[in-house]
């Protein structure tokens, strides 16, 4: 009697993983969209966007405070939306949005580790003499080894050409 095989030759298509981009008003963010559009498009995965609603530290006046927060979860849904059309003009499919307030490295992790079908997370670098960038130095110094996806850091000063090479 033969023995069956469990080798499955893997597809190109993976419907059930995502690529996890996070939303902010940097530079570098066009080109972190740009690979994962690249990427996801090239291997039939979908895109996830998350921003990040920092906490209102006006607390002295509820009503200001509450202002302050429904103006930030305005604003962060019109980002969403923007950078979501332009994903879905260059991919053809709409990509999975997250509004969360509090500490972005920390809900970062929240939604990895709560999200199964993330499967890597994409960010951009700055070009800035400032570094990387506050969550990408951060994320590559002290908390890589907290997350269980990879992370590719899309280098801010590549041009189109260069990461449609790439991808």
């Amino acid at each position: 009697m033969m023995a069956e095989q469990n080798d499955k030759k893997p597809t190109r298509a993976d419907p059930n993983r995502t690529l996890l981009c996070v939303v902010d008003n940097s530079d570098e963010l066009s080109q972190a969209i740009r690979f994962a559009c690249r990427r996801a498009s090239n291997v039939g995965v979908k895109i996830a966007l998350l921003y990040v609603i920092q906490p209102a530290e006006y607390q002295h006046w509820v009503a200001v405070g509450e202002k302050m927060r429904e103006e930030a979860r305005e604003e962060a849904e019109e980002m969403l939306q923007v950078v979501a059309t332009s994903i879905q003009a260059r991919t053809g499919v709409t990509p999975s949005l997250y509004i969360r307030e509090g500490q972005l490295e920390e809900e970062l992790i929240k939604l990895i580790d709560e999200e199964e079908s993330i499967s890597l997370l994409v960010l951009g670098a700055s070009t800035g003499t400032d570094g990387p960038g506050p969550l990408v130095t951060k994320l590559l110094r002290e908390m890589t080894g907290k997350l269980r996806v990879p992370v590719t850091v899309v280098p801010g000063g590549l041009s189109e050409e260069q990461i449609d090479a790439i991808t």
